[in-house]
């Protein structure tokens, strides 16, 4: 395959599709993983339509760590390498005081927000070293530098996947792997209207306007490595 070859998580709805449609209208072949196999394929539906080329679905649950340590075999047999990795899948989790937090609420946010991302680095990171320009690119969010009241667990887990990602790039520094982390800010979401039910979301930057700055974060030319990009949405 001539395409660049990217892997994105949680990509059936949200940023994740958004940017599953971005990075296959930018040329890139992606490789669309999320729990929902009809999402996907309306995801596959609407990435033939923008370029005329399909993706490649993997129905996956990050909660399945076994899926993910096999998911490596299933790329390295099918492809050989992989040119990037878009770590985007992620769970709010039980928005309250800490006390109130259940062990199955707390464990599961940790599973899918912070473990999934060591899972797949693990998994992929030798298809990653294959590719002569891999790229990793992490969704964080911006409750990290500013922690509040009630945000607890959900920020706590995206705290922990940036000090691993910084580590990951500081290690990668002398390969050809660049790695970064990007922080979207307040994104018209689902997620975001269960966090903010009262927000107004037209005051919100769409996914599409979002994922739109993806790609060139995922592209063989993009340099940066070991940096927190934070999205700035254009103004009018």
């Amino acid at each position: 395959m001539d395409k660049r070859i990217i892997l994105v998580t949680g990509a059936s709805k949200g940023i994740g599709r958004a940017a599953a449609l971005a990075l296959a209208k930018a040329g890139n072949h992606v490789i669309a993983t999320a729990r929902s196999t009809k999402a996907l394929e309306r995801l596959d539906d609407e990435i033939k339509a923008a370029s005329g080329a399909a993706a490649t679905l993997i129905p996956l649950d990050l909660r399945d760590f076994a899926s993910i340590d096999k998911l490596a075999s299933l790329l390295l047999e099918r492809f050989g390498r992989l040119d990037g990795l878009l770590g985007n899948a992620g769970v709010l989790g039980t928005l309250g005081p800490l006390e109130q937090v259940t062990p199955q609420a707390f464990q599961e946010t940790l599973d899918v927000n912070f473990s999934a991302n060591w899972r797949l680095i693990r998994a992929v990171h030798p298809l990653l070293r294959v590719s002569p320009a891999g790229r990793a690119l992490f969704v964080t969010s911006g409750v990290v530098p500013r922690p509040r009241a009630f945000w607890g667990v959900y920020a706590a887990t995206k705290a922990a996947l940036e000090t691993m990602i910084t580590c990951y790039a500081d290690e990668t520094e002398k390969t050809p792997i660049r790695v970064n982390l990007f922080d979207p800010g307040a994104v018209r979401t689902e997620m975001r209207r269960q966090a903010m039910p009262g927000e107004d979301p037209l005051t919100l930057p769409t996914s599409d306007d979002v994922a739109s700055t993806i790609p060139q974060y995922l592209a063989a030319e993009c340099t940066l490595h070991g940096q927190r990009i934070v999205f700035a949405k254009r103004k009018a």
